[in-house]
């Protein structure tokens, strides 16, 4: 039996170690925080990076000055995301899948979203890591108020023909080092 999204998680993640190894991420960030910086004040959530994720961190602390920002706390299987208040140097614990989780802090409800990925599309598409966290949790938070999903990754997680499926939650912009996407927001 064939498995779609497996073999294209496994192709990006080749692609997406590749680019982490050449050390694009310090370009990534700055143009991640260019793309931020209209959301100065608002609640972002970004997150803490695993393996050979992007890492959005040192945008996340410049707007930190501003506003707060938050990252996803996984509750459990099939629930969608909480987000707890993340600022430069606060205590972590370990929490679900390896990633770190701010140790304390309030619980916060983003209103801009820097979103992990696998690959991307140039469509606004993204293929994440399987447990529909993103896809439940922008569900949720778009259909109580207006909300911002930037993807952020190298732009070697570029792919062509992701496997999509109704449920999955479109971006509204994708930042890598070398470019910015964005989006429609009436798709």
């Amino acid at each position: 039996m064939s498995d779609p999204k497996g073999a294209a998680r496994k192709a990006a993640f080749a692609r997406r170690k590749a680019a982490h190894e050449a050390g694009l991420g310090v370009a990534g960030a700055a143009r991640l925080l260019d793309y931020l910086a209209p959301y100065r004040g608002r609640v972002i959530s970004g997150y803490l990076p695993i393996r050979t994720e992007i890492d959005p961190r040192p945008a996340m602390a410049e707007m930190s000055r501003d506003g707060a920002v938050c990252v996803p706390v996984i509750e459990g299987a099939r629930l969608p995301l909480k987000f707890r208040e993340w600022t430069p140097g606060c205590a972590l614990v370990e929490g679900p899948f390896g990633a770190a989780v701010p140790e304390t802090g309030a619980w916060l409800e983003p209103e801009v979203l820097i979103v992990p990925l696998v690959a991307f599309d140039r469509a606004g598409n993204r293929l994440g890591y399987g447990g529909g966290f993103y896809d439940r949790t922008l569900e949720r938070l778009r259909s109580l108020r207006p909300t911002v999903a930037v993807g952020f990754a190298y732009a070697a997680q570029e792919a062509e023909g992701l496997p999509l499926e109704e449920t999955d939650q479109p971006l509204d912009a994708i930042v890598t080092e070398a470019f910015t996407l964005e989006f429609p927001a009436t798709r």
